[in-house]
């Protein structure tokens, strides 16, 4: 959907084996450490994984706080980074700042990008509210909408010309401008995150978040992202 786009920057390796040196360290007499060379490997880590935390609702899940992947997410607009920032136990954010991010608001006014390329727009089509009402998003109410963040950016670069400071003049800039960020997060809080932002009835975009997460997740912990899969994607359950 639309321009999202999310791309790994760091991840710990062999997570599942990472997860599996934790929980073993709970119970082994020895250093664990000094066993690495007897250590399962990243596969059969993951199924122990699944048996021993995760299996029947057993629910132990910090060892899982271990491994971490860091995610750059972008294009997507400033409420959804609101929402994702709302559930941030056991992650991190770095967020584009429009006290210092304001030369692409003036592309805009200037012609030299396009205005969905800097703001988002909900896509044309049928949508409810939160009572269930049922509404349409027409073309020319989404055209209105794009001359309406053309006008704020033209407004937005009148003031910087004035000398208003950028976190002054952002004031003037419809709300979903897209910003870019880094987010960091375990296996469990993402989990966690997934949780709450990929139920049916979570945010839209939100919700295209967790979509464009997802292949990233299941490519790095293979075993227990299809153990979630199975249990716990979009069964709203209380977060872990």
């Amino acid at each position: 959907m639309d321009r999202f786009k999310v791309e790994v920057v760091a991840q710990t390796p062999n997570p599942q084996q990472t997860i599996y040196a934790a929980m073993h360290q709970d119970y082994a007499e020895g250093f664990v450490w000094h066993e690495r060379d007897r250590w399962p490997d990243e596969t059969e880590c993951g199924d122990i994984v699944i048996k021993h935390l995760l299996k029947g609702g057993r629910g132990h899940y910090g060892p899982l706080e271990h491994p971490q992947i860091v995610l750059n997410c972008g294009w997507f607009p400033h409420s959804t980074m609101q929402q994702i920032r709302t559930h941030r136990v056991g992650v991190s954010f770095d967020v584009q700042s429009f006290r210092y991010t304001g030369s692409r608001i003036i592309d805009v006014a200037a012609g030299r990008q396009a205005v969905e390329e800097v703001f988002y727009l909900r896509p044309l089509g049928l949508y409810s509210d939160r009572q269930g009402k049922r509404y349409e998003y027409t073309k020319a109410q989404r055209q209105e909408d794009l001359e309406w963040c053309l006008t704020a950016c033209r407004r937005y670069q009148e003031r910087i010309q004035q000398g208003f400071s950028e976190e002054h003049a952002r004031g003037l800039i419809p709300f979903d401008v897209r910003q870019h960020w880094v987010l960091s997060a375990n296996v469990r809080s993402l989990m966690h995150l997934l949780d709450l932002r990929w139920k049916t009835d979570a945010q839209l975009e939100a919700q295209k978040l967790c979509e464009h997460i997802w292949p990233h997740f299941k490519g790095w912990v293979p075993a227990i992202a299809n153990w979630y899969e199975e249990n716990r994607l979009k069964k709203a359950r209380l977060a872990p």
